[in-house]
């Protein structure tokens, strides 16, 4: 049994202008717009509190008529990350509060990890991020850039984020299937509302601008990230018009 969670908020990070899809937010899956599906996975999960932390009045409409609260945010956030630290400034949480990032573009995330974020972090003190694993055994997905994989310690704590297939094997063959134990990343991440204030204060990593990958800013400055296997299967997130069929398809597996 997954223990019960900490105090915590979930803050959902949405911006209108996605490069591979614009005004992502606003797009209809089954006659609801997707950042609706996304709020009311957080909804379902243990938070206290739920925000959409945007800077565009057209998604702030939207989510105010459904219900959500919303904070505006500047227009010049180059990540989630940075949206989520301004909010945490304009709602006046507290250092410790816990906060779990849910990405605006994840309508199948299932609530049970969303607590378990959150739960992981609060049972490291020592911890600054708790993020989530999942298997790999696709060498097409380890492969693939897009993909994120980890390599932590024996603990948990994570060493290493990469968009190439980690670890490698030396003596593989020319299409090598990924080695027992291959994680890829889940992104969804518990922080500390003082400690993702304090991140987006540093400068950036030279692996950071490497991999486009903000995580590895925070094991530059010798942040802990604490990583755990998912304890349930995520459902497919929405990045291009193609995976709005794959929601639709899993929401008809796995009823929202």
């Amino acid at each position: 049994m997954n223990p019960s969670p900490p105090p915590f908020a979930v803050v959902i990070p949405a911006r209108f202008g996605a490069t591979r899809l614009p005004g992502k937010p606003l797009i209809e899956i089954a006659g609801q717009p997707l950042i609706r599906h996304v709020w009311e996975c957080a909804r379902r999960s243990q938070a206290r509190q739920v925000v959409i932390a945007t800077d565009d009045p057209r998604i702030a409409r939207v989510a105010r008529d459904f219900g959500a609260e919303v904070v505006m945010t500047a227009t010049h956030h180059r990540s989630g990350t940075e949206r989520i630290a301004e909010a945490s400034v304009h709602c006046g949480w507290p250092d410790e509060l816990l906060l779990v990032n849910l990405q605006g573009d994840e309508p199948c995330m299932p609530p049970m990890l969303i607590d378990q974020v959150a739960t992981l972090l609060g049972a490291e003190p020592r911890g600054d991020i708790a993020t989530l694993s999942a298997p790999l055994t696709d060498a097409r997905d380890w492969r693939n850039p897009n993909m994120v994989k980890i390599v932590t310690d024996q603990q948990g704590r994570a060493l290493y984020f990469s968009r190439a297939p980690i670890p490698w094997p030396r003596d593989g063959g020319a299409e090598p299937s990924p080695p027992a134990g291959c994680v890829r990343h889940l992104g969804l991440y518990a922080y500390r509302a003082g400690f993702v204030r304090r991140f987006v204060q540093w400068p950036e990593a030279p692996y950071e601008r490497l991999e486009a990958l903000e995580q590895l800013r925070a094991l530059w400055h010798g942040a802990w990230i604490q990583v755990a296997p998912a304890l349930v299967p995520p459902g497919p997130g929405v990045d291009t018009p193609d995976d709005i069929a794959r929601v639709l398809a899993y929401w008809r597996q796995t009823p929202p």
